[in-house]
This record gives structure tokens, sequence and C-alpha cells, in this order.
């Protein structure tokens, strides 16, 4: 068994004077030219990093030459809130492709959104495999295996080809083998890098040539389908210029700029609250500033639905 070495402080929880948690965690901030701007905890050692490696999956989905629309590839990276739309979307794309959501492989659920969720459920409808928020990974996986002739079923393997190619993407990219293979939450391969590694290639992805360039043009055309109304990723795309951002199940959170400025993020207890936060110390050390940042940078802690608190950086 692998155990992860524990971070550093970095986000605090204080409820009426008192801080009740502290959040630990790990994070790399790489400047423009590669070289680490900012760094906490130990960002070297290898994570599983859950979602945030969608977008470098969808450029392994483009070298095997899915010719996908730009929401498409957005959905292929996305961790959708599961609204009508995303489910539209990807139903619609799998029909072109002659197939159906019975041909997806991951598991039937509810939508990741608050609001969608409710929205799905007061509609009477229940857990289906177009709702799941991977659900847009698993359709452009499809049609990678039809445009290559690959078997359909099984796509899901280690062994299929579509994951060998895509895991060969990952390690380029992040450049560094890959630590290890795992079951993500959707049943797909699963990778470990480091946070060097993945801040590393959000860089690339941010700055990169042609098939690059088409992924990160289609994310900041699109960050309602990336996530979702609400969501912090899009938030955050909403609002800075030319950022791409991509949240990760257990507090990982990867983020770049235009000029390639990266920032990668591991909570330890896994918490998104924490993960958010600390990203946004990254795009701050970075000089991203603005109305989104504050907003993100403390969250209010409620008592009586009334604030008595905050969720803040640990000071220094």
């Amino acid at each position: 068994m692998i155990r992860l070495r524990t971070g550093v402080p970095l986000i605090e929880i204080e409820r009426s004077g008192v801080v009740e948690s502290v959040h630990t965690g790990h994070l790399i901030v790489l400047a423009p030219d590669g070289s680490v701007r900012f760094s906490a905890g130990e960002p070297a050692q290898p994570v599983f990093a859950r979602s945030s490696l969608k977008p470098l999956q969808a450029v392994g989905m483009l070298r095997a030459g899915v010719d996908f629309s730009a929401m498409e590839l957005t959905l292929a990276a996305s961790s959708h809130s599961g609204s009508p739309q995303h489910q539209q979307l990807i139903a619609d794309e799998l029909r072109a492709a002659g197939l159906t959501e019975d041909d997806l492989e991951c598991p039937p659920d509810l939508p990741l959104g608050v609001a969608e969720r409710r929205a799905h459920l007061m509609a009477g409808l229940a857990e289906s495999r177009l709702a799941m928020n991977c659900s847009g990974k698993h359709a452009g996986m499809l049609l990678a295996c039809l445009r290559n002739g690959w078997p359909v079923s099984g796509y899901l393997s280690p062994a299929h080809p579509l994951q060998q190619l895509l895991a060969g993407t990952v390690g380029e990219l992040t450049g560094e083998p890959i630590a290890a293979t795992g079951v993500d939450g959707c049943g797909a391969p699963l990778f470990a890098t480091s946070l060097v590694g993945l801040a590393r290639a959000f860089s690339l992805l941010a700055t990169g040539g042609a098939e690059l360039r088409r992924l990160a043009e289609a994310l900041r055309a699109h960050p309602d389908l990336l996530a979702g109304a609400g969501r912090a990723a899009t938030r955050l795309m909403q609002a800075v210029p030319g950022l791409i951002a991509k949240d990760g199940a257990e507090g990982v959170f990867a983020a770049a700029l235009p000029d390639g400025g990266a920032v990668a993020v591991k909570i330890d207890d896994g918490a998104t609250r924490a993960a958010e936060l600390a990203l946004v110390i990254g795009l701050r050390q970075l000089g991203v500033s603005g109305p989104a940042l504050d907003e993100l940078g403390t969250a209010p802690v409620l008592g009586g639905g009334r604030p008595v608190g905050l969720i803040r950086p640990v000071h220094g």
C-alpha cells in the first residue's frame, strides 16, 4: 500500500473566533518559464489526480482521430453538473455515432450539481449513465474506439488499445512515467502523477501547438460545459481571461494561464472547499486578481443562517 505523506496547513475554518478545522495539503505554482514560483507540502510525490486528468485524456482522444466539435471536446474533458443541456448534448453525440446510453460503461448516477440533482429528482427521474458526471468522457472514449476499429465493449480495460494510448498521452504531457494505475469512480483507468507533472501538463495545454490549442480553445469557449453553473472551475474560467481550470475528486485542482503559468493542488482529506481556496492562493502567486478570486478566496461559515466565521487561507 502506498500512503501519501501529509502536507502543510493551507486552509482553516474559523467559527465565532475559534479555528475549529484545518485542511493540510500540497501546492505547486509554476512560472511561465517552468520554474517554481511557489511550493508547499510535497508536490513531487505521486497522487491520483482524478478528473483533473480529463483534459489530458481528451488530448489522447484527439490523437485517436476523433473529429469532435468544440462542445463535444469540452464534454470529453468535463465533470459536468448533469443539466438537461449536458445530458442532451451527450445523447445526441452518441445517437449520431449509432450508439446509445447503454453503450456507456460508466455507472448510473444522479447529476453532480446540487441544483441539477434537485431538478432531476423533482422531475421524477432516476439515476442514469447520461447524468453521471463522466458521461462526456466515456462518450468520447467510445467515439475513439469506433474511429479506430477497436472493441467498444470492454473499453475500460487498462489493456485496451484506447487506454494504452491515453496512458501514453498522460505520461508524455506530464513529463514523467505513470507512478501507479488504479480505477477511477467512473470505472476508467486512473493514473498517478505528481502535482509538478500535472501543473507542467496544464502549462502545455495552455501554450502548446495546434492539437493542444484546439482543446484549450474549446474549453475556453465552453466553461459552462466543462463543469456547470456556480461551479468553481466554470466561474474562474469565465472571470479570468484565457484560464484553463479543471477540478477533480478528493481535493485535486489544476489551472493554467495563457502565458503558461500553472497551479496544481491536492488537499489531504479530499475537501473540495479547501481545494478551491488553495487554487486561488496559487493563482494569486501568478499575479491574478479580481472579484471572482476575492469571492472564492474566502467563504462564509454559517451559524443559524448568518455568517459567523470564514473559510480562508492559513496565514503565512
